[in-house]
């Protein structure tokens, strides 16, 4: 079983919780950690600078695709990063966990 941290910002952490827990609730990611970061960046032309949130969410390679799509759909940027990190040896029963919390 594959498991991913699938992770992506936004600016806003009522939106952030908004992706949190429908992730959560619909089952396509066990567990949403939320992080307060500052970010600069290129866009438009320019350089810029802004207090993100930063999503952390734990799935299964099976869901992750789900997850993805989900964010997309979910997300108010024009352009959300979205990147997956494959997890390397995942605790047995940490992994057990994250199947039953993706697992409608």
């Amino acid at each position: 079983m594959a498991f991913f941290a699938v992770v992506t910002t936004i600016d806003s952490r009522a939106q952030a919780l908004v992706i949190a827990r429908a992730l959560v609730e619909h089952k396509l990611a066990a567990c949403v950690q939320l992080a307060n970061i500052e970010s600069v960046f290129t866009w438009d032309g320019a350089v810029k600078q802004s207090r993100e949130v930063r999503l952390l969410c734990k799935t299964t390679g099976e869901r992750r695709a789900e997850v993805e799509a989900a964010i997309r759909a979910l997300h108010t940027y024009d352009l959300p990063a979205i990147h997956a990190v494959e997890l390397d040896d995942v605790d047995l029963l940490y992994g057990e966990w994250i199947v039953r919390g993706t697992t409608p």
